[in-house]
């Protein structure tokens, strides 16, 4: 993450040369992309969450509930 945050801020200071940005660009969106994967698994991890009681609940993130209450 502080890895996409400084190729961010390299960018916006427009002060890097245009072969340097085209570089800069491609390393930002895959970590980007890295990031966005690593936010999806989490996701999904937390789709199904197990109660205290030991129950498995299925968590629906759309409406920021789980399913079965």
């Amino acid at each position: 993450m502080l890895n996409l945050e400084e190729v961010v801020q390299k960018l916006e200071t427009g002060d890097v040369p245009l072969e340097d940005a085209i570089t800069l660009y491609k390393k930002g969106m895959e970590l980007s992309a890295y990031c966005h994967g690593k936010l999806q698994d989490a996701e999904k991890q937390l789709i199904s969450i197990i109660d205290k009681d030991g129950n498995k609940s299925e968590f629906d993130p759309a409406k920021g509930t789980d399913s079965n209450a």
